[in-house]
């Protein structure tokens, strides 16, 4: 019987307890994948990991804490004998409000959960990766890395950095046999639109016309599933 594409290979995905992160950590354990799920909801994530099966491990954290950081990256080492072969970084925060009505603390949070955590966990990551020669990086991006709306500030700002990380972890990782992937999607259905209820509010598509976090989560599936010689630098995802 032939294996499933990810047999034998190990991964942790944040932000696995809704959403994308959820659909990825599915489509990965599907895919024959040992997960590290990570969130912060202790009883979300442990109903999950059940629901996966034993291929899934369910390890709570704050990401946005260096020391619980710390320690997360402490039990991976330990289940995944080193590090795991293939890091998503997916968690993050999304608010909206013009510039001159967000708050200092506001906008260094999102900077602090969307381009500071991932950096945390890629630098716990990495050297495993570069000492086996052999790893992927995802970064879960979004249209407004590229594209600027208003009231986004916070969040744009958060992940024209978080491209950044990755374009500068693309070009020193180049060769190297570890590959980095850049998943940007446009509007796509989670609950992070709960606040703004698109469906009501002027200037935002409508829930219906938006992608599903599994189209997501096929795109990474497929970018971390091609041969080891070929890199998926970045893909940009849009409903048709």
């Amino acid at each position: 019987m032939q294996s499933l594409p990810l047999s034998g290979r190990t991964a942790l995905v944040t932000g696995a307890s809704r959403g994308i992160g959820r659909a990825v950590a599915s489509a990965l354990v599907a895919a024959g994948a040992q997960i590290c799920l990570v969130s912060r909801s202790r009883t979300d994530l442990d109903t999950f990991a059940a629901e996966l099966g034993p291929l899934a491990s369910a390890h709570p954290a704050d990401v946005t804490d260096a020391a619980a950081v710390q320690r997360l990256m402490a039990e991976v080492a330990a289940q995944t004998q080193g590090g795991p072969d293939i890091l998503v970084n997916n968690a993050g925060v999304f608010s909206m409000a013009p510039l001159d009505a967000t708050d200092p603390e506001t906008f260094a949070h999102t900077l602090q959960a969307n381009v500071l955590a991932p950096f945390r966990l890629l630098h716990a990551c990495l050297p495993a990766m570069k000492a086996r020669g052999a790893g992927h990086v995802v970064t879960i991006g979004s249209v407004a890395d590229r594209h600027i709306f208003g009231g986004n500030g916070a969040y744009s700002a958060s992940k024209y950095g978080a491209r950044a990380m990755h374009e500068v972890l693309r070009s020193e990782t180049a060769g190297s046999g570890v590959r980095a992937t850049l998943v940007a999607p446009a509007a796509t259905d989670t609950s992070i639109w709960d606040p703004v209820d698109p469906d009501n509010t002027p200037g935002f598509p409508p829930r219906s016309a938006m992608l599903r976090a599994a189209d997501v989560a096929d795109a990474v599936l497929w970018a971390v599933t091609r041969p080891a010689s070929v890199n998926i630098d970045e893909l940009r995802i849009s409903r048709s």
